[in-house]
């Protein structure tokens, strides 16, 4: 089977802790949803530097990237049948779906 990445950009925050709490169940019953084919289902990405090209390092990052998810599938239209059903996106939230590359090596 072939390995996607579920990249998530945006999204808004929760307005208050109990809002935070259920978006969070939702969460969880997608990943738990995905069953077998969820890879590596949770990677929230916090404190970002950006290394620039003449080695400097600044704060943050160019992009509004705030985790992704590894999930194996069929197909690239089974891997996005997956991504639609993902409760990030009832925030505002973003998903890219790519296919990971496999190297040599």
């Amino acid at each position: 089977m072939t390995q996607y990445c579920i990249t998530y950009f945006g999204g808004d925050h929760p307005s208050d802790p109990e809002e935070g709490k259920k978006h969070f169940n939702k969460y969880m019953e997608w990943i738990g949803s995905l069953g077998e084919a969820a890879v590596s289902p949770m990677n929230p990405l916090n404190g970002t530097q950006t290394v620039n090209p003449d080695g400097s390092v600044s704060e943050g990052g160019n992009s509004t990237m705030s985790g992704y998810t590894l999930i194996e599938a069929e197909s690239m239209d089974e891997a996005l049948t997956m991504a639609k059903a993902c409760p990030f996106l009832d925030v505002n939230g973003t998903l890219e779906v790519s296919e990971l590359v496999q190297m040599p090596g």
